[in-house]
């Protein structure tokens, strides 16, 4: 709680330890645990991530958490750094996984081992304190059939949430027909589906065809491929096939948003002919009914984004312990009191991340 306010953290991150790989894979895919640079046989998971960045985000990282660093970043060292930033709940998201499960060419079954591990670590992780330490669980996009198995397993650890990158995965996006299941049963379960998107994957990425600094390549690949995501899911009907599906568009900012949903608003207009038979109203009208955007407490522009879309859809997350993680983050957000109304504030702190991660009652489709 920070200044009368009860907070989650929508977005936080583990840093997975380098023996996580050798103590949970399974025993058939042990000899495929990644180094700690990322690496198996000798062959990269990333992509343009030169020795200099991984050099000053290794510095920034341990300038700001110097003690969390030493301890490994285990579950004390997150409750402890949440406890500083003021953050009641947090929801946590993976980091070194999100590199590993995002090679194209990596084989289904070894990304499924890969899934299955995490996990089984994550739930072990949140034990520590699982009221405050909720699990975000991650899924199998390589093996569309794996989905819906690892849905229900991740259900019955209690989770509210998933995890999946917005990039196209073996040459499909997200309304490809072999994830109608995993929709209906995400629906079915009340579990809320996260978007987040990771630089330097081996996915196909927007930008990374034609940019090779980290500066190019993150300013084009976490909101570009969210709005991307965003409109498979609209133009492909899975919103309208799943009216109570939640979807979380996570760091990328929200002012890429009012753009996009003018936009697709206005091609809709022009060309409902082309998709009515899956998109039966606005694209901004299934935004408004059922997905939520993370905000940037330094997005100068909110007061005006909230005149557009109001202040329902709007969660807040500290990205913490990343690279451009700050750790005041959470003050920033308290003191837009000075442009935005205590209840919006509310609103973005708990109460929509409430909505969204399924903490209140009702949450479960009865259809």
């Amino acid at each position: 709680m920070l200044d009368r306010y009860q907070i989650i953290d929508a977005d936080s991150h583990v840093i997975e330890p380098p023996d996580l790989w050798g103590k949970y894979l399974e025993p058939a895919f042990k000899r495929f645990a990644p180094t700690p640079d990322l690496a198996i046989a000798e062959e990269s998971l990333l992509h343009k991530y030169s020795p200099r960045l991984r050099l000053e985000g290794n510095k920034q990282v341990s300038q700001t958490y110097p003690l969390s660093l030493v301890n490994g970043f285990d579950p004390e060292s997150h409750v402890r750094a949440m406890q500083q930033m003021g953050v009641d709940i947090s929801f946590i998201y993976p980091t070194y996984f999100s590199w590993i499960s995002a090679v194209d060419t990596m084989s289904g079954q070894l990304v499924g081992a890969f899934v299955r591990a995490y996990n089984r670590w994550l739930h072990d992780f949140c034990s520590y304190n699982p009221e405050i330490l909720r699990g975000v669980g991650v899924i199998n996009l390589h093996v569309p059939k794996e989905m819906v198995t690892e849905l229900q397993r991740i259900a019955d650890y209690g989770w509210k949430a998933v995890y999946l990158r917005p990039n196209p995965v073996k040459g499909r996006i997200l309304s490809d027909s072999a994830y109608e299941p995993f929709w209906t049963k995400c629906e079915e379960l009340g579990i809320a589906v996260s978007l987040h998107e990771g630089t330097h994957s081996r996915l196909p990425t927007t930008g990374a065809d034609r940019f090779n600094t980290r500066f190019a390549l993150h300013a084009c690949s976490h909101p570009m491929e969210q709005m991307m995501a965003l409109l498979a899911l609209i133009e492909g009907g899975v919103l309208e096939r799943h009216p109570n599906l939640k979807i979380g568009l996570l760091e990328a900012g929200c002012g890429w948003l009012p753009y996009w949903l003018w936009r697709l608003d206005r091609e809709y207009e022009d060309l409902y002919w082309e998709v009515s038979d899956r998109v039966k109203m606005k694209p901004s009208e299934y935004f408004r009914r059922q997905c939520f955007v993370a905000i940037e407490p330094s997005e100068s522009y909110l007061p005006q984004l909230i005149n557009f879309i109001g202040s329902d859809n709007l969660i807040f997350g500290t990205d913490y312990p990343h690279i451009d993680h700050d750790p005041d983050i959470v003050a920033a957000v308290v003191a837009l009191e000075e442009q935005l109304c205590p209840d919006i504030i509310q609103k973005i702190l708990w109460d929509n991340s409430a909505r969204f991660y399924c903490l209140e009652q009702k949450c479960i489709s009865k259809d």
